[in-house]
């Protein structure tokens, strides 16, 4: 059984709040894991089955059961965003059967919406989470994520001085509805740096950013997508003059223009992870 899951609207700013309890967000991918009639599928939030990806989580309940949650790999300094997207892609068995071994996923569990065949996505999220802290997981690929109520700033800094990247505020009487709600708010701890604009990509408008490798050349890193119309109007016309060639696909630019953008962390290729840019200098 799928239900369309509820996503978070964003916070601009950590805060504090008696109404509300605050998770570590987990840097996975959103799993709804469903027990029905003895049978269990996995899906992502978009209803894309992903049942065949991870058979150490699939391991039964006591009863029918439908949970929300983040499935997510460890890596050495943390939880593995680019693990768990590889083993998500997976799709040869041999593949799968040694990923599990050398990568094995957990499935941290945040909600309940479903037990014994009752519906509980009515029910205030403080109760749900009652609930859920009385399951007995099947076993130690499963966790339940922890949390604190009203503390949502002491939490944060916490999160920024382990690396973390992101904190969720819920309202502690929030019932769980299939759409965007401000009753969940995520909190993302940027990074910030500078880069190079070396070109831009024609179709759909991006910004082709660099930054020096060791040797004092430039480097690929990345396409800054998150551009605002304004933005975009006053760079087509001061980067005008600082073309230097083009293909099918981007103008290429004499590197002066600088700019700077925030990012959740820096993948193993090298490229910035959701990079938005912040400031241009021309």
């Amino acid at each position: 059984m799928f239900i369309e899951p509820m996503l978070l609207a964003t916070a601009p700013a950590p805060f504090s709040d008696s109404h509300y309890i605050f998770e570590p967000k987990i840097d996975g991918h959103r799993l709804l894991f469903s027990q029905q009639s003895g049978r269990i599928r996995l899906y992502t939030r978009h209803e894309t089955e992903c049942t065949q990806q991870y058979p150490e989580l699939l391991v039964p309940f006591d009863d029918d059961i439908l949970l929300d949650g983040e499935v997510a790999c460890a890596g050495p300094d943390g939880v593995d965003f680019e693990e768990v997207m590889v083993r998500f892609k997976a799709s040869k068995d041999q593949c799968i059967k040694q990923l599990t071994t050398s990568s094995p996923v957990t499935f941290v569990v945040f909600d309940i919406l479903q037990y014994k065949g009752q519906d509980l996505r009515k029910m205030p999220l403080l109760q749900r989470k009652e609930i859920l802290a009385g399951i007995k997981m099947p076993n130690q690929q499963f966790g339940v994520i922890p949390f604190v109520e009203g503390a949502g700033e002491a939490l944060f800094e916490q999160m920024v001085n382990r690396k973390l990247e992101r904190m969720v505020g819920k309202r502690k009487n929030s019932l769980y509805v299939s759409s965007r709600s401000p009753a969940w708010q995520k909190v993302i701890n940027w990074s910030y740096t500078n880069v190079i604009i070396t070109g831009y990509r024609k179709n759909e408008f991006g910004l082709l950013a660099a930054v020096q490798n060791e040797s004092g050349g430039l480097r690929s890193a990345g396409i800054v997508e998150y551009v605002t119309k304004a933005t975009r109007k006053e760079f087509y016309s001061k980067s005008q003059f600082l073309v230097t060639g083009e293909d099918k696909k981007f103008v290429y630019l004499n590197p002066m223009i600088q700019g700077r953008v925030k990012y959740r962390n820096w993948f193993n290729s090298g490229m910035l992870r959701t990079p938005v840019l912040t400031e241009l200098n021309y």
